[in-house]
């Protein structure tokens, strides 16, 4: 969505309720003054570059489990300003040629705070694309990275997602982390 449309932001949108359906929600940066500008991230921009006064919904459908890849992903405190954040990517069978991996930092935000009716996975900062070739030779790789903490983000809504997908664009395997785990070290 656009950090210039608030009502997309307030609005519930078409959420899927499956226990199997991850939304990640994308907020574009438009000027310093728009109403979303504190959640908008630059990656947003590039996964929809023509951005209405709607939102925009890009559904995927994912491999079946027996091609697509193994994804675990871990995150860990807030310190010094940054989060650690690894994936693992286990190999099942061939990977489409060109796939890469992305990682993400969201905040968990609860229904009904922050002007939204819907519980919502903001997508705070990414990762990637991250290279995937060792997975011809090697059954697994393993990717760490340090996320800078967000300016205004709640570090215990915090978590990470990850996936992988393919030089078009297609999403073939994705997974998210329980939460919670990004709470400030003192």
């Amino acid at each position: 969505m656009s950090a210039d449309c608030e009502v997309c932001w307030q609005a519930a949108g078409a959420r899927d309720g499956r226990a199997s359906t991850m939304v990640l929600d994308w907020i574009a940066p438009t000027a310093p003054e728009a109403p979303l500008a504190a959640g908008s991230v630059m990656e947003a921009a590039a996964r929809a570059p023509e951005l209405t006064a709607t939102a925009t919904l890009q559904r995927q459908v994912l491999l079946s489990r027996a091609d697509a890849p193994r994804l675990r992903i871990a995150d860990g405190p807030a310190w010094n300003g940054y989060v650690g954040v690894q994936l693992t990517v286990d190999r099942r069978a061939a990977l489409p040629g060109g796939a890469v991996a992305y990682v993400a930092l969201v905040e968990r935000v609860p229904a009904g705070s922050e002007g939204s009716d819907v519980t919502r996975q903001l997508v705070r900062s990414v990762a990637g694309p991250l290279s995937l070739e060792e997975l011809s030779t090697e059954r697994t790789v393993r990717h760490f990275r340090a996320m800078r903490l967000p300016e205004g983000a709640r570090p215990e809504q915090l978590g990470s997602v990850g996936w992988v997908e393919t030089v078009q664009g297609v999403v073939i395997a994705a997974t998210q982390s329980a939460g919670g785990n990004c709470k400030k070290v003192r």
